[in-house]
């Protein structure tokens, strides 16, 4: 085949080959960065008026609870009536809550709880369309580009996490909190006009008239009927649960780099630039068809890279671990992504997405707890050590006990576009080599 073996750069083809997806990627960008914006906002806000850092971990609560329990109920939602709709709707609620954080910035609020509350809600009405939007690019794009679309989010994401705190810095210092506030706002009113442009995508099996349908039964249940997808999922939960580092950052810049905050943001920074480097290089990946075997071996190299960097003595060698850990993330986030949404009839889409939205939100944030944890009684080093190696072999125990997810091969170029009304073009109907 030409080209076999050859590294590719970024696989734009979704971005070619259909301009709904094109829209959503826009929207989704822009709306990105404003979110990082907004969240080193918030943070700077809340540290302003209360000084504290129960202050600030308050915010992990106001935003850790919603995005459970509406992710949850937004899956349920998305299996019955149009996932438009309910982007539409709850992109709509996000543009109102970065309208009232605005506001309160402009009347020099002092009241936290009104600030939290606002985050809330904001954070509840984004988890609540979440397991929507999660499906729209296996419905806009042919089955051998859902990787590269999700990919594509990927280093938007990247982009964004590097960009946005760099930016929302530089805001605060110049105009200060209202006008962080305002760019988000603005961001998420270029995110609505994209949704608005997105076609109909009622769950298969939908009355055509009102979009309403009743959920198939077990909805939930089919993530432990399928091999593929109980196995994509334990290996994310794997790698994130026993090996995610973010919390031990502040305590390994303390004891072997003087506690530099400059330092510190290497740490970040290294993470984010190993993930885009890792999705600029992603055409490779995203046309490999075993990818379940890709996420198993990414998410084992997460979790090697995590091990060497609790051992790593040079700063040049710790950032080199980051950069590592941080490529085989995005390898494995973007695989794993599209196996699931690949794998999952449309009826139960919303649904398995919830359940992918929720891991995906809590794996880490426990995984955060759990080093914390180890290493008070322990050392740093020791929990970083032993988390990644503990990862590896969680992640080899799902690889040797699931044959189905080794073996997964993404499907060939679909047809055609699964969304009625949507182009259908030869790079759209996936004929383009």
């Amino acid at each position: 085949m030409r080209g076999r073996g050859r590294v590719r750069f970024l696989d734009t083809r979704p971005l070619r080959s259909s301009q709904s997806f094109r829209d959503l990627w826009l929207g989704t960008s822009v709306s990105q960065l404003g979110g990082q914006i907004a969240n080193v906002t918030v943070l700077a806000q809340v540290w302003d008026l209360t000084g504290s850092p129960v202050g600030t971990g308050a915010i992990g609560l106001a935003t850790g609870l919603p995005m459970v329990l509406f992710g949850l109920l937004g899956g349920t939602l998305a299996d019955t009536v149009d996932r438009r709709a309910v982007v539409r709707a709850t992109t709509a609620g996000q543009l109102l809550a970065a309208a009232g954080l605005c506001a309160q910035a402009l009347a020099d609020n002092r009241n936290v709880l009104l600030l939290l509350a606002l985050v809330a809600m904001g954070t509840s009405c984004g988890a609540l369309g979440a397991p929507a939007r999660r499906t729209f690019p296996v419905r806009l794009l042919p089955g051998d580009q859902v990787a590269a679309g999700l990919a594509l989010t990927n280093v938007s994401f990247q982009a964004a996490m590097l960009a946005g705190p760099a930016m929302a810095g530089l805001i605060i210092a110049r105009w200060d909190f209202p006008a962080a506030y305002a760019a988000q706002a603005v961001a998420m009113a270029i995110s609505m006009l994209a949704v608005i442009r997105l076609p109909a995508m009622r769950p298969e099996g939908a009355d055509a008239a009102g979009g309403r349908r009743r959920p198939e039964r077990g909805g939930r249940r089919i993530v432990l009927r399928r091999p593929t997808l109980w196995g994509s999922m334990a290996t994310d939960l794997s790698a994130t649960l026993l090996a995610m580092p973010i919390a031990l950052f502040p305590l390994v810049n303390e004891i072997r780099f003087g506690g530099d905050p400059q330092t510190l943001g290497l740490f970040l920074s290294a993470v984010a630039v190993g993930g885009i480097t890792a999705g600029l290089l992603s055409g490779t990946v995203t046309r490999w068809r075993r990818s379940g075997l890709v996420q198993l071996s990414a998410a084992g190299v997460w979790g090697l890279a995590l091990a060497c960097f609790g051992l790593a003595g040079p700063l040049w060698l710790a950032l080199g671990c980051l950069a590592v850990a941080g490529a085989a993330d995005t390898v494995s986030v973007v695989t794993r992504s599209a196996l699931v949404q690949l794998e999952t009839p449309d009826a139960y889409r919303g649904r398995v997405s919830s359940v992918e939205h929720v891991i995906g939100v809590a794996g880490p944030e426990l995984g955060n707890l759990r080093g914390g944890l180890l290493a008070s009684a322990t050392s740093a080093p020791f929990s970083l050590v032993f988390g990644g190696l503990s990862a590896i072999l969680a992640i080899a125990a799902v690889a040797a006990t699931n044959a189905p997810l080794r073996a997964y091969r993404t499907p060939p170029a679909a047809a055609k576009p699964t969304v009625p009304g949507v182009a259908g073009t030869a790079a759209a109907a996936g004929q383009v080599p």
